[in-house]
């Protein structure tokens, strides 16, 4: 079954997401992408905090959805929202997480997938010289990544993608403040490392659409629960591994349990509370 070929199908971006998801989606789901001139997706919140983000990540990649489907008369679109928050258990290494969300009208179906990816420059730092700027831009891979530079007073130049440009602004800047704050530009068409996560969030999402439930044969059939549990190796205890992964149909509602998802039946001592506490 394939509920999605030959149909136009709108990207919600105002950042060039198309350039990592178009390929995808066209290969693996036979889709016509397209973007939109419409549609301003910085309305519904900005990474600079200009304006604030009040939706949820999975609210706003669904709200983006929605307004690009009334806005282009489609009833297809792909949305994606991305966040960067320090690692739930390495808290000074910071995490992408991004979300993509597909919304079919047509056929009442809804699907979203995350990707969580250590491979971020996300960085930020309050500077007073053009030395600490040259070494903060160098640390980040400037030019090929963007900046942002801005002050308390909220002044802010966004994608700042030279160096004469950076030297410039930096200049500016700090005729109004004596401290300048610099930061990556996160957009996706400024942060090559960033439209690398996409792309994977991408390749998850058709993964999923092409997933079709072993009951009904509707698309979407995915992992809603990782139980832990595998058992450790040397003492036959449960760890936090993941065990098994559940299955579940959003339109008949049939479920399956997959055992050893991670192709290993024992995990190594060295990840057990019991062995190694």
């Amino acid at each position: 079954m394939n509920l999605f070929r030959n149909r136009r199908l709108v990207i919600a971006t105002k950042h060039g997401k198309e350039r990592v998801i178009s390929p995808i989606l066209i290969e693996h789901l036979g889709v016509l992408p397209f973007t939109t001139d419409y549609l301003d997706t910085d309305l519904l919140g900005t990474f600079t905090g200009e304006i604030e983000r009040k939706l949820s990540p999975i609210e706003a990649a669904r709200k983006k959805c929605l307004l690009a489907c009334q806005l282009n008369c489609c009833d297809l679109a792909v949305a994606s929202e991305g966040s960067f928050l320090p690692h739930p258990q390495i808290g000074f290494i910071t995490i992408d997480h991004e979300i993509l969300y597909l919304y079919d009208k047509k056929n009442e179906l809804e699907i979203h997938v995350s990707e969580i990816n250590t491979k971020t420059n996300f960085s930020s730092d309050k500077i007073n010289s053009l030395g600490e700027l040259k070494e903060f831009a160098r640390k980040v891979n400037f030019p090929s990544h963007h900046l942002i530079l801005k002050t308390e007073e909220r002044k802010i130049v966004k994608g700042i993608k030279d160096w004469q440009t950076l030297e410039k602004q930096f200049s500016l800047l700090c005729g109004f403040s004596n401290e300048v704050i610099v930061e990556t530009d996160m957009r996706a068409m400024a942060n090559p490392t960033r439209m690398q996560v996409i792309a994977l969030t991408a390749k998850k999402l058709v993964d999923v659409a092409n997933s079709l439930c072993p009951s009904c044969k509707w698309p979407g059939f995915s992992v809603i629960e990782h139980n832990q549990g595998l058992p450790c190796s040397n003492c036959n205890l449960p760890t936090r591994s993941t065990l098994s992964h559940l299955y579940k149909c959003n339109k008949c509602m049939a479920t399956k349990i997959k055992m050893y998802p991670n192709s290993k039946t024992v995990e190594d001592p060295t990840f057990c509370d019991y062995c190694n506490p």
